[in-house]
């Protein structure tokens, strides 16, 4: 082999590496971005972990059709005709942010973690965990923190962990906790429901659903920390893998 060729083919090993090393380097905006546009429009076909579709999974890097990012920007964009896979009115930017959400799938894995039982899960969520003392699941349970009865549906299972092990790190909309002062004195907490431009409405600790006038409070603000406890020193792993797998098995309302 002449000294052209080695080079040649070094060079080629070279650029190969770099251009992959290009596409698996993302920043946190794009991935946060991304991950909004996949919840909105993406996650009913392909599911909260993209694995719903057979032949594809996005945590594994498990792709029909695509091999390069650019591969699957033009997916996302112009979908695929003969297939459920629909065109989109993304911009070449905002698919780009939904493929940097779909490489952080799988750098997100639980593969630290034992295999899970979602039946000792249940257990635990009902026992030790005490979780239905905020949470209410098909029906159960109580309403001050949010429905988990499709929790399944919407969260992976690496945020799952997230949220249990550390509440604090993402604080979504049905999350939110709000400490409000009536004109009159009074303190109000409650979490939040809903809020237009004149009214919020909330749900206090007493499970009872609050309506005020924005402009009878003479302030409120959303609590800054979560008011779930964080399990990170309650639960050893093979009990988080549990409880995990529980709650990744809640995908709504069973049918008879």
């Amino acid at each position: 082999m002449s000294r052209r060729t080695i080079f040649s083919s070094m060079f080629l090993v070279i650029l190969m590496a770099a251009t992959l090393a290009a596409q698996q380097k993302y920043e946190a905006a794009d991935i946060e971005d991304g991950g909004r546009l996949y919840r909105g429009n993406c996650m009913l076909c392909h599911g909260p972990d993209g694995d719903s579709v057979t032949g594809i999974d996005f945590r594994h890097g498990t792709f029909m059709r695509a091999s390069t990012d650019d591969d699957l920007v033009r997916i996302i964009q112009n979908g695929i005709s003969g297939t459920p896979m629909p065109p989109s009115t993304y911009s070449e930017f905002q698919a780009r942010t939904v493929v940097a959400y779909l490489r952080s799938l799988a750098m997100d894995s639980r593969s630290g973690l034992p295999a899970g039982d979602a039946a000792r899960g249940k257990l635990l969520f009902e026992g030790k965990g005490q979780c239905a003392t905020c949470h209410r699941v098909k029906g159960s349970g109580s309403r001050i923190g949010p429905d988990l009865t499709q929790i399944g549906s919407v969260r992976r299972s690496s945020e799952l962990e997230q949220s249990i092990l550390n509440p604090d790190a993402e604080m979504l909309t049905a999350n939110q906790y709000l400490r409000i002062t009536t004109r009159d004195g009074a303190a109000i907490r409650g979490r939040l429901l809903n809020q237009d431009a004149f009214t919020l409405q909330l749900l206090d600790f007493n499970e009872r659903l609050v309506s005020l006038s924005k402009a009878n409070l003479r302030e409120w603000s959303v609590d800054k920390k979560s008011m779930m406890p964080s399990f990170r020193d309650k639960l050893n792993s093979q009990e988080l893998s549990d409880l995990i797998s529980y709650l990744a098995s809640l995908k709504g309302v069973d049918k008879p």
